[in-house]
């Protein structure tokens, strides 16, 4: 049982970062009751290991990699990665003016919908290490641990990403990127 120390330490680390969670877990499962599920699962089994977390060492890595280990050990992910895309939910900075006209607020909705059809023909490995580097912030180094690969990888994932995001894009929003 860890010590009410290790509770107040654990919970002023994980409370702050239950928004991202929840937003990568959505992205993984892509129904909003199995990314609860996923998330209480991965707290839970994160305030049991948080003796062995070490001090000093990414936080957020840690418990995106519990998260992650979660999903794929349930019997949606094992189901998901193999028969289907990860699917992955963005939350993109909202770069809306104090005051949209009409047509600028239908242009930013179209160019919103475009990105997420986008990421969703990303193949997983793909839109799981670009949301962990852009949408989660995580470094290079930390999205490694989290995906249990080399840091070469994930450099190379992320170009590609980026590469293949951008060329979708192009097609579907025109020359005007």
């Amino acid at each position: 049982m860890p010590s009410p120390f290790h509770s107040a330490s654990f919970e002023q680390l994980a409370l702050p970062l239950l928004p991202s969670l929840y937003s990568h877990a959505f992205w993984l499962s892509r129904n909003h009751a199995d990314a609860e599920d996923l998330v209480q699962e991965a707290i839970s089994k994160a305030l049991r290991a948080f003796d062995s977390f070490q001090s000093g060492t990414n936080f957020k890595a840690w418990i995106f990699r519990i998260l992650r280990n979660t999903f794929l050990t349930s019997r949606t992910g094992i189901a998901a990665s193999r028969t289907v895309f990860l699917e992955d939910r963005s939350d993109l900075p909202d770069t809306i003016d104090a005051n949209p006209t009409p047509e600028e607020h239908l242009i930013r909705l179209d160019n919103q919908a475009a990105i997420n059809r986008a990421l969703d023909d990303l193949h997983p490995d793909l839109r799981e290490v670009l949301l962990l580097c852009d949408v989660e912030e995580l470094k290079y180094k930390d999205i490694a641990l989290v995906l249990d690969v080399p840091i070469g990888t994930v450099m190379s994932r992320i170009s590609r990403a980026r590469r293949t995001l951008h060329q979708q894009l192009k097609l579907q929003l025109g020359e005007s990127l």
